[in-house]
């Protein structure tokens, strides 16, 4: 096991903190605590409470926690490094566990590939070798070509936590634009590559770059002269140009010209406008959208000719309380919406004129919700979920439907992506029982092929995936994927591992996840409902789920839960949950609502504390979905459900394990960090309390984004899959 704890323990401090756990032990003799499989902690490590009481409209919340907020202090440190200890005391017992990283070792490492972007004939891509940490940026030169290796990621930092991303390239291949980023953080720093498309040795870093910040849109200029960037700040997000110092060694990013933000035509931006910049790809429009919320409820598009030296920033779309993603072709715009269709149409409009009473309907709302759409080679590639099995089909650019692509078997794809006057684009396809596979398609023939394909060893066809259908308390009908071994049993022993999200207007479609591989190649279930909060039906699924509807998406999880036993797929004691982020607060709901329902909890990155939430990090982008306890009509439905302020005394909770990494710099740490502690102290306090191990899983590197090693992404796997299978796998009782 490969921990980072933030507090390197001497031998005497160790020494000193095995003496406080038995003091601690000895002073309120709770009994030991249990983990299956035979493996016992002493109790955990005691966290001083320094309540905090205030009253909010009206009501007094006591806070015994607040101090663990400040991640800084070296009181925080020191009992982080405690809880780390003591996270593993409990992993060095898990006798699975050198076996879980071999065999994840097995399904990950394998050569990966990312869907390709054609610029002059070269396809770019990132590539990781099997035997690598990280992907690097690739190019090919023509279809069947060699690959060359750009940027080695491989090279970036010692303990190759450091990751890179593809930006932006010059439609003409010589010029790409590259991030990157440490470890989990969602934060990155820009640089430049010039390419020789002759000798790949010439090929240089150009001086120009720009510092590490959170950036929604990276686009070279059509001149190649400069970058159009979007960049959050604390006070919100401001687009720059960065004009190119070709001849001065580099441009300072500080000199840079803000083009637009903080207010427009007397309308102001703040933290909750959330602004991102594209370039067209005929390169005459800079495209400006300003999303208000996450999600928003209402997106603005503004335009910029840039054949026009003065032409001023105009508003195309704007006022409008409804979602518009739009995509340039030749002087008119196609823009997917929920506009009078909440499980969304595609509209087209005139750049010129593009008041909506000039708006034309080109693929009008159906039954299904259309979740995306591409213009590829002059055709219109719509993606949408049938159930939440995607489908892809292909119109005119008036509108005439003229087929589909047609794919394997039950799965999920991503969008076709080519350019617009290509004949060929490429496309992503997968399912929980097979790896992702790129395919290139023909546009004129209709016909596919396999651009590249992972070696994964894993028997697909051993395995299969099943949908079923469930009534939730209200009566909804709520869909979930459910995935094992052909055959395997249903009789209420089998371990099953559950994971949801249920918000923000996410698709939870049928995905490769080696974990989930793992836990099926052991014998178990892997379920996945889809939760109302998501995107799998539309906007009216997403609204039955947000604000104060947000007990809905509990209820349909614990429905889930129910079903899965009903139907003796799994039993209580065997069934393991997980989520992370907004599914992370799903967790931290299920132990303080219902905890007698399952056999362990993983929680990670969770949002837990839903009174404070919106006071730290990006929080306020989230008042969008949730709500605020800073609005008086809010604060009930919050203080209802935060888990946080639920935990009830003598709750007897199932095994639960905490996950967190400093470098998540979009949910704050703290949420875990006062969680843990508040679920310890009442375990060890009260008499009849669950003696299920507590646990904080805590990680210097970890956050919320991609980026981390694979070693790294294993040995963090690893422990998951060690808790949460030793906890539920145990022989049952004679």
């Amino acid at each position: 096991m490969t921990f980072a704890p933030l507090t390197h323990h001497t031998a005497i401090g160790l020494l000193a903190f095995f003496l406080l756990a038995l003091f601690a032990f000895a002073a309120d003799n709770p009994s030991a605590v249990k983990g299956s499989n035979g493996i016992t902690l002493p109790p955990p490590p005691p966290t001083e409470a320094k309540p905090v009481t205030e009253t909010i409209h009206g009501t007094t919340i006591t806070d015994p926690y607040r101090w663990l907020e400040d991640a800084k202090s070296p009181e925080t440190r020191a009992w982080i490094g405690q809880q780390m200890n003591y996270t593993e005391q409990y992993l060095s017992q898990v006798k699975i566990r050198p076996q879980i990283v071999q065999e994840l070792s097995r399904l990950e490492r394998v050569e990966s590939y990312t869907i390709p972007i054609e610029r002059g004939g070269s396809y770019f891509f990132k590539k990781r070798l099997a035997d690598e940490n990280q992907g690097s940026i690739y190019v090919r030169r023509g279809l069947h070509g060699q690959d060359e290796r750009l940027v080695d990621a491989t090279k970036l930092s010692a303990d190759q936590n450091t990751s890179v991303q593809i930006n932006d390239i010059s439609k003409d291949g010589t010029l790409l634009v590259y991030g990157i980023r440490s470890g989990g953080a969602d934060e990155e720093s820009v640089h430049i590559l010039e390419l020789d498309k002759n000798n790949l040795v010439q090929n240089h870093e150009l001086a120009d770059s720009l510092p590490s910040a959170r950036y929604s849109g990276i686009q070279l200029s059509p001149d190649k002269q400069g970058l159009y960037y979007a960049r959050f700040d604390p006070t919100g997000t401001l687009v720059f140009y960065h004009k190119l110092g070709w001849s001065k060694g580099g441009s300072p990013a500080a000199s840079d010209e803000l083009i637009f933000g903080k207010s427009f035509e007397g309308e102001t931006f703040g933290p909750m406008q959330l602004i991102g910049v594209g370039i067209t790809e005929n390169e005459r429009y800079l495209m400006i959208t300003v999303v208000h919320g996450v999600p928003p409820k209402r997106v603005d598009l503004y335009m910029k000719d840039l054949r026009q030296p003065n032409a001023p920033i105009r508003p195309i779309i704007h006022g409008i309380d409804h979602r518009f993603t739009p995509v340039n072709y030749g002087d008119d715009l196609y823009v997917l919406t929920d506009d009078d269709a909440p499980n969304y149409r595609v509209i087209k409009l005139s750049i010129a004129n593009p008041q909506p009473e000039h708006w034309t309907s080109i693929v009008p709302e159906g039954h299904d919700v259309i979740s995306g759409f591409t213009i590829v080679g002059g055709k219109l590639f719509v993606t949408g979920l049938h159930d939440v099995v995607t489908e892809t089909r292909i119109f005119t650019l008036d509108g005439k439907e003229t087929g589909n692509i047609a794919y394997p078997t039950l799965g999920a794809a991503t969008e076709l992506y080519g350019r617009e006057d290509s004949h060929e684009g490429f496309y992503s396809f997968e399912s929980f029982v097979i790896p992702p596979t790129i395919y290139r398609y023909d546009l004129g023939t209709g016909k596919t092929e396999i651009f590249a394909k992972p070696t994964v060893p894993f028997a697909s066809d051993q395995y299969e995936v099943k949908q079923v259908f469930y009534k939730s308390k209200d009566g909804t009908r709520v869909p979930m994927f459910i995935s094992s071994k052909k055959g395997a049993k249903r009789d209420g022993n089998t371990p099953t591992l559950m994971f949801a999200y249920g918000g923000f207007l996410v698709d939870l479609t049928p995905a490769w996840n080696p974990e989930y591989a793992w836990w099926m190649e052991q014998g178990g279930f892997y379920a996945q409902p889809n939760l109302r909060g998501g995107g799998e039906y539309g906007e009216k699924w997403h609204q039955a789920g947000m604000f104060e509807q947000k007990q809905n998406v509990f209820d349909d999880f614990f429905a889930a839960a129910q079903y899965l036993v009903d139907e003796k797929y799994t039993s209580r004691p065997r069934l393991a949950i997980r989520g992370r982020s907004n599914g992370g607060l799903l967790m931290g709901v299920a132990m303080t609502q219902h905890p007698e329902m399952f056999g362990a909890i993983w929680c990670g990155y969770p949002l837990l504390d839903m009174i404070r939430f919106q006071n730290f990090l990006v929080g306020k982008w989230w008042t969008a979905e949730y709500g605020s306890s800073d609005n008086a009509d809010q604060f009930p439905y919050l203080l209802k459900y935060s888990p946080y302020h639920n935990v009830k005394p003598g709750m007897k909770f199932p095994a639960i394990m905490f996950n967190t990494g400093n470098s998540d710099t979009r949910v704050d740490p703290l949420h875990a960090r006062k969680m843990t502690a508040l679920l310890q102290t009442k375990q060890v306090q009260a008499v009849n309390a669950s003696d299920r191990p507590i646990l904080l899983h805590y990680q210097t590197i970890s956050g919320h984004s991609a980026g981390v090693s694979i070693t790294q992404a294993i040995d963090d796997t690893a422990d998951e899959l060690a808790f949460l299978w030793n906890e539920v796998s145990a022989p049952p009782a004679p």
